[in-house]
């Protein structure tokens, strides 16, 4: 009967050993990530500033009281709106109000955004759905809307 005790003291021992919870690096994790989301469209490169949503079909984008699933068709919406080029896409300024843990491996974010110098300038709200993937931290659920005139 000890040993049995003894293995079971192992097992449970060596299971929350691999237990994570969302802590700081997770936190700085995803503001780097956003930085760099904002990096990348003030030098007019679409493509990495992509690269920080999900790359599959569960991805949800909500814009213009529009619903978008997908990456494909985020990635269009975006590449119709902005035709990766910096002229066209201006510069963009996110001011992160809030960055708050949901479990050890989701997130939400609520932040403003800014876009100036562009056609398409304007500001807004956004809040961003997280989730850990294996290749880090990527946006699954984007809910983005412009300020009232």
């Amino acid at each position: 009967m000890p040993r049995l005790l003894l293995v079971l003291a192992l097992a449970l021992g060596l299971g929350c050993a691999h237990a994570r919870g969302f802590g700081a690096d997770d936190h700085a994790a995803i503001v780097d990530l956003l930085r760099a989301q904002q990096a990348a469209w003030n030098r007019g490169d679409l493509e990495d500033f992509l690269r920080a949503y999900d790359p599959g079909p569960d991805l949800v984008f909500t814009s213009g009281g529009r619903v978008r699933r997908g990456y494909a068709e985020t990635r269009a919406r975006y590449q119709a709106r902005y035709q990766s080029d910096a002229a066209a896409m201006g510069h963009l300024d996110f001011e992160l109000l809030d960055v708050r843990a949901l479990g050890s491996d989701g997130a939400i974010v609520l932040g403003r955004w800014r876009l100036s110098a562009t056609p398409q300038a304007g500001e807004g709200v956004f809040s961003l759905a997280f989730y850990r993937t294996p290749a880090g931290w990527r946006i699954v659920h984007d809910h983005t809307s412009l300020a009232a005139p």
